[in-house]
């Protein structure tokens, strides 16, 4: 399966109630094989940005990249980022909440 580049774009509005539990991160372009693993790559890289051990899974779990309700997976073909290399996330960048702490599950 051949890379590609998605963009993962939040598509609830603001006001919307399902940011209550999920902090909207903006807008991140990912290198991935498939919308999925773009939505998980760009999971593992917020939780690794809050320092989250990487043998925990349940901060990636929550993220709300992995939630369709609160972000759209589109494909890329703009030409900006080339498709062939690492897989991860290529653009883009993570917010923690103030006060926020890290814990092993």
């Amino acid at each position: 399966m051949a890379n590609q580049i998605y963009r993962l774009i939040p598509t609830a509005p603001p006001d919307d109630h399902n940011w209550a539990r999920a902090l909207c991160q903006g807008e991140i372009v990912v290198r991935a094989r498939s919308s999925g693993e773009a939505r998980a790559i760009a999971a593992r890289a917020e939780a690794h940005a809050a320092g989250t051990p990487s043998k925990t899974t349940g901060q990636a779990m929550a993220s709300a990249f992995r939630d369709p309700a609160l972000y759209g997976v589109r494909l890329d073909d703009g030409g900006l980022f080339p498709q062939a290399g690492h897989l991860g996330v290529l653009s883009g960048s993570f917010r923690i909440p103030a006060g926020w702490v890290a814990h092993d599950d």
